[in-house]
Order: structure tokens, then sequence, then C-alpha cells
């Protein structure tokens, strides 16, 4: 078949090349673009007035000068030896050809079987239309993008002369700009995109301009990029449905109890400390995906920490803060419930750096109460720490200390920005397509419901976990102070089950398996499939991935999964007996509010407040 612009009829019976691109009533299409001008205006309204009213700051700056910093560092590596800067030139140049020599010969209709320049990565999503292969247009343009953005990665991967956090810096923000730049993103330079916009008369265009002043106004002046149908969900609904009760309610922290689902339950208890980052019911989205559903019907207690959305009024609470008033507060509240001293703990991410910084605080001070503790892709070594270190040097620290002592918090809307973008291939492009140019609403998704609902940072906390992990890995250094004690993660020796994600973007597995020798006692290290969500939340009904145990977390990490041996789907089970081999002591099931007055049905009221 013909490759060229106007090949007639395609292969496939439709329309020719051509025609599938011609606007087929110019009178509605022309009144549609004037329809999607208005909806432009409201959006670039909801924008301004916010910033006119003194309401919104715009910070686009700062990362902005972070980005020219990186790249002007990449840059004069490759410009300080003139050859090195000849051959990077040369490269791309060649590349450039490749992609010439292949359009003009694509001009022969008897031209079949030409070898693309380079081939878009596997999994990658953008180019599956077939216009993108048969059409020399289209075709030209993806692979030009192609050879210019993997040139620009290679660039940063062979830059000896850089330090390693400008290296993952400068790759960060080279996939960032890479990602944007995409002629999948834009109508003129993608075909799909262009024939829906043809199709309609410009009617997608209207609806994605409408969607856009929709999602700034929702963010108050700052996009809102909805990546779901949120309208289905409502937390205490049809998410977070688990029964229980709040027994317990701090300034920072409310602690849920909840409902027995077995006779007999194990005599410890179970207290989760989820991240403050994102809110709980990532583990008790529905009852399908809840381990907190599922961890009940094994025969625990379950307790969790529900954190406050902070404001204004918890600027000021720190780290020792958010242990005394909230782990702590859970452990006495646990006592209070059920009579129980001796408790098993679990922290995720964040949740879990916490909870080892007060492992090691308790020991100090005599605080035997946790016997167990169970980690979910947390580090406590930030020396290889995942993609957000790219947001962590002093330069934007300092900036992200301004900010939030304006206010006592750092916006959610920051945090959840941070995560899209480690992301932006997956989590921001797509629904900017899907949204604002095709003008389709998203389906609806509880785990980006959840995604999207996003909390707030209080100031004092936030800086703190920044400096003592990010910037200075205090943690893993012994030199922390916490409550006037210089803690050690050395002097934690109770069983830890600690479980990494392979695919973990955010707490690389590497990091955690490093993590683990600071810790005094025991360590089972263990890798689940998958990333920092689907590798955490796997129930074993859902017959997924897969996880690896071995030996002790020592030695070489590349060494250890080579030995590891492999188990097809879920790693609960696998913990379920690691906690029972600690202790399998059984006691009649308690119900919320036997021996406490309760405060109202689980989830509770904190995780309502939205941003």
């Amino acid at each position: 078949m013909s490759k060229t612009p106007d090949s007639g009829k395609a292969e496939d019976g439709g329309p020719s090349t051509v025609e599938q691109y011609l606007v087929k009533d110019p009178e509605r299409f022309a009144l549609n673009m004037a329809r999607m001008i208005e909806q432009a205006g409201k959006a670039a309204s909801a924008w301004a007035e916010p910033r006119e009213k003194g309401e919104v700051r715009d910070h686009v700056a700062e990362p902005v000068v972070d980005m020219v910093k990186t790249f002007s560092k990449l840059s004069e590596y490759w410009l300080a030896d003139p050859q090195r800067a000849l051959e990077a030139q040369t490269r791309l140049f060649a590349g450039y050809m490749t992609v010439w020599g292949n359009a003009i010969q694509r001009v022969n209709p008897d031209a079949e079987g030409l070898e693309d320049a380079v081939k878009p990565e596997p999994g990658d999503k953008r180019f599956q239309d077939p216009e993108w292969g048969r059409n020399a247009f289209f075709d030209f343009l993806k692979q030009a993008y192609l050879v210019t953005s993997h040139w620009a990665s290679e660039l940063v991967e062979h830059a000896d002369g850089l330090d390693e956090h400008t290296r993952q810096k400068a790759s960060f923000y080279v996939k960032q700009v890479s990602n944007a730049i995409s002629p999948s993103n834009f109508i003129l330079t993608n075909p799909e995109l262009f024939r829906e916009t043809v199709a309609s008369n410009g009617e997608n265009l209207v609806r994605g301009m409408k969607m856009l002043a929709e999602d700034i106004a929702a963010g108050k002046g700052d996009l809102k990029l909805r990546q779901a149908d949120y309208s289905p969900f409502e937390i205490g609904r049809n998410i977070a449905t688990t029964p229980g009760k709040v027994v317990g309610r701090s300034d920072i922290a409310e602690i849920i109890q909840y409902d027995p689902a077995t006779e007999t339950v194990l005599k410890r208890p179970l207290l989760i400390c989820p991240p403050w980052i994102n809110k709980f019911y990532i583990l008790d989205l529905n009852p399908q995906k809840s381990f907190i559903r599922w961890a009940i019907e094994q025969g625990h207690t379950v307790f969790v920490i529900s954190w406050v959305n902070p404001d204004e009024r918890h600027g000021a609470k720190n780290w020792e803060a958010y242990i005394r008033e909230g782990l702590q507060y859970g452990l006495d509240t646990i006592e209070k419930a059920t009579g129980e001293r001796d408790v098993n703990a679990i922290g995720y991410c964040v949740g879990g750096t916490l909870l080892a910084a007060a492992l090691a605080l308790m020991t100090r001070e005599g605080d035997d109460r946790i016997k167990s503790a169970t980690f979910f892709t947390t580090q406590v070594d930030f020396t290889y720490a995942g993609d957000l270190k790219v947001f962590v040097d002093e330069e934007q620290v300092e900036a992200v200390e301004e900010s939030m002592n304006e206010k006592g918090y750092l916006d959610g809307t920051k945090m959840a920005t941070a995560f899209n973008m480690l992301r932006s291939g997956d989590l921001i492009w797509p629904y900017v397509v899907n949204n604002y140019m095709r003008g389709k609403a998203p389906l609806p998704f509880d785990l980006l419901y959840w995604n999207a609902d996003s909390t707030r940072m209080a100031a004092a906390n936030h800086s703190f976990y920044l400096r003592n992990c990010y910037l200075e890995n205090n943690l893993s250094r012994g030199t922390m102070e916490l409550a006037g004690h210089t803690v050690s993660l050395g002097d934690v020796t109770i069983p830890i089950y600690n479980l990494a994600s392979r695919e973990d973007h955010i707490a690389p597995a590497l990091s955690v398996f490093l993590g683990s020798k600071y810790f005094g006692g025991p360590v089972d290290y263990v890798m689940a499939g998958s990333g920092h969500i689907a590798g955490v939340v796997n129930p074993p009904a859902s017959h997924k991935y897969q996880y690896w145990t071995g030996g002790p977390p020592k030695g070489d990490f590349d060494k250890w999964i080579e030995t590891a041996t492999a188990h097809p789907g879920s790693w609960w089970p696998h913990w379920q007996s690691w906690i029972e081999a600690k202790d399998n002591t059984r006691a009649p099931a308690r119900k919320p509010g036997k021996h406490m007055k309760t405060l109202g049905d689980a989830p509770g009221t904190y995780v309502k407040v939205r941003v």
C-alpha cells in the first residue's frame, strides 16, 4: 500500500488519507470554534480571577528556574569539550537523516518494510493508531520526536561529569519535557485527534474547553486535572466501607477500631500507621481490595490511624507530635479498648518511616508495647531514594518551607502534582488529551478517586521529613533528634517484616533492601511484584503478580534477587503466617465500644475533609 498522504482508499476500505482530515461542514466547524473560544475565555477567567484577588500566588518560576539550572550544568559538560559536543550533534544529525531518508523512500508506492530510525518503548501507547505508521506526515513526526527524545536521554546518561543528584534531576526534567512535547499531545500532529476534530466539526474541543474551565475553577485558580469520574464515589458509602467505630480522637489523628469477623481473634491487636501524604483508605477501597477487611477475616483486631487533613492550626505539629498524638495515642487507645499492651504494628510508606523513628525513640524511653513491625514500601535510608528526591535539595526545600510558612501547611495540590509528575506519561498527558482535546469525560475508577483526594502537609512535620530524611539521611545515620534523644534504628530489636515492591519509583526495592541492615533485630525482606500501590494492595483472590523471598537482606541486592524464590500471587498469606509464627495466641472477638465510648462510625470525620 502506498504511504503517501494522497494514497486514495485505505486498505480497510475507509476514506482516503486526505479525505479523513478534511472539514465536511465549514459553517458548523466555525461555529464550534467560536464556542470553543468562549469556553477558553471562561477557563482564562477562572485562572486569572483568584490571582487578581491575591488568593493564588504562582510558584511556577521555582521549578522552571531549577530545571534551567540543571540543564545548564548538563550543557556545560557537553560544550566543555568541542569534540564531545560535535559527536553528540553528529548522532542527532544522523538520526534525523535516517528519518528523512525513510520519508523520501515512503513517497515510492512500492516502498515496503522500512525500519524506523527509533521504535517506541514497549508499552508506549501513544502511537498505536495505524496512521502513525502508514501516513508519511505523521510517521515523520513520530520518528523525529523519538529520535530527539532518545538523544536527549542519552545526553544525560553519558554525561560522566555530572554528580548523581544533578543527573537524576536532568533525567527527570528531560522526561517531563519529552512527554510534554510529544506529537500525540496536539491536535494537528495526532492523527486520531485530528480525525475526531474533523468528524465532530470541533465539538470535541468545545467539550474539552468546558471541562478545562470547570477543572481550573475546581482547583480555585490552579488546574485540578480530573483522572476519573469521581461522582459515583462517596467515602463511607461505597469507599472505605468496612464496619467499625472511631474510638479515639486527638488533634491530628482519629483511631478507628473495626468490627470483628471471627469468633476468636489474635490476642495481639494490629495498629496500622498509614502515610499522612495520602488517606488511609487505600487499604480499604472496596470489599474486594481491602487489606483491612482481609486482615479482620484472618482474625486481627484492626486499629487504623486516620490522620487529620491539616490546616493553619497544625502548622507547628512536628514528628514528635505525630508520634505522641498519633502512634502512641493509638497504642494508648488500644490498651483502653482491649486491655492489651502487646501490639503488632504496620507502617506504610512515610507512615512506616515515622513508625521506624518512633520505635527507636520508644526503645530509648522504655516503651515496648509494639512487639513486631511490618513496613510496606518504606524507606529508612535515603541514599538511593526514589524519584521524589528530584524535588529535594537545599534550594528547593527552602522554597517549600517559605511557601508553607505563609499558611502553616503545604497545599495538597502541590504533593498531588509532584506524584503525578513521577508518572506524567500515565497520570497527566493521557488525561490532558482525553479530557481537553477529545472532550471525553474519564471513567469512574476508585483508585484514581483516592489518588485525587489529596491532603495538605503540616509545615513543621513536612520540613522535618524533607530535611532529616531526604536531605540529611539522619535516621539511618543514627543522628535524628527526637524529643531530646538521638535515636538509632540499631536499638530496634523486634522482628520486622520489610515489604518492598519491584517496580516502585517512590521507595525503590533497592532502597528498602539496604535500609534493612540498620535495624538491630531480625528482618525478613520480601519483594512484591508491581509498584508502590498495586504491589501492596494485591488481594489473594485476584491471583495477580508474585512475590520473592530469600535469605537475609545482606550483601548485593542483585545477587539476593538471583537466589530468591518466586511465589505466584499475593504476599498477604505469607505475611499472615509470619505474624502467627510470632504469636498465635487467641482471645474472644472484641467489639468496638465495649470498654469505652465511641465517637462515631468508621471511617470517621478526618478522612472526609477535602482540600
